[in-house]
């Protein structure tokens, strides 16, 4: 768990460790989440990366009469 301080303008310094392990770069966006009293961001994907992310994925689920 990382420490980070807020400054006077309200910004924080994402930690080295955490930008490397989710390889934030410089000029990415991320999404900043209001979760059950704590702050959660995640860092937002490329539609050209993120393309193929669910494949394999099974698609014969019995689904709801409404979801049809």
């Amino acid at each position: 768990m990382e420490t980070v301080t807020v400054s006077p303008k309200f910004q924080v310094v994402i930690p080295r460790a955490l930008r490397e392990s989710l390889r934030i770069r410089p000029g990415q966006k991320v999404q900043m989440i209001l979760y059950k009293n704590r702050i959660e961001l995640i860092p937002l994907q490329s539609m050209k990366r993120a393309r193929g992310f669910l494949k394999g994925i099974d698609t014969t689920i019995e689904r709801e009469t409404d979801r049809l």
